[in-house]
């Protein structure tokens, strides 16, 4: 884990999110962490070190068209949100612990670059 926390700080651009994921980083961060996990991700979108994106209706429709086309590995909501988002704004590369983004595709052709690469 200390791999995943030096490979976040070594990042220098800002981040970029849904709210999807952020609902689902609040979950997570209250059980593994408390409340103060779920204070540090307040403070990143207060202080703009994140940026915490709502989909649009053409995201929303494009989500819906993901989890259908990926419904056997699953793909839930989070991850039908990222893929839309990464699409609308031409981003390839994905910072999460969560290896189906080696299996999905950005415009359903092009293999996204996953930060950090836990594979191995």
């Amino acid at each position: 884990m200390l791999f995943v926390l030096s490979t976040w700080r070594s990042l220098r651009q800002r981040m970029l999110t849904t709210w999807c994921c952020y609902t689902e980083a609040m979950y997570f961060a209250g059980r593994l962490g408390g409340w103060l996990a779920q204070e540090y991700l307040w403070r990143l979108a207060e202080t703009n070190a994140l940026d915490v994106h709502s989909p649009t209706p053409n995201e929303q429709a494009r989500m819906r068209s993901l989890m259908k086309k990926y419904q056997n590995v699953p793909m839930d909501l989070a991850d039908a949100s990222l893929v839309a988002l990464a699409e609308t704004r031409g981003i390839s590369t994905i910072f999460t612990l969560d290896k189906d983004f080696f299996i999905y595709r950005w415009n359903d052709t092009n293999v996204f670059n996953v930060v950090p690469d836990l594979r191995t």
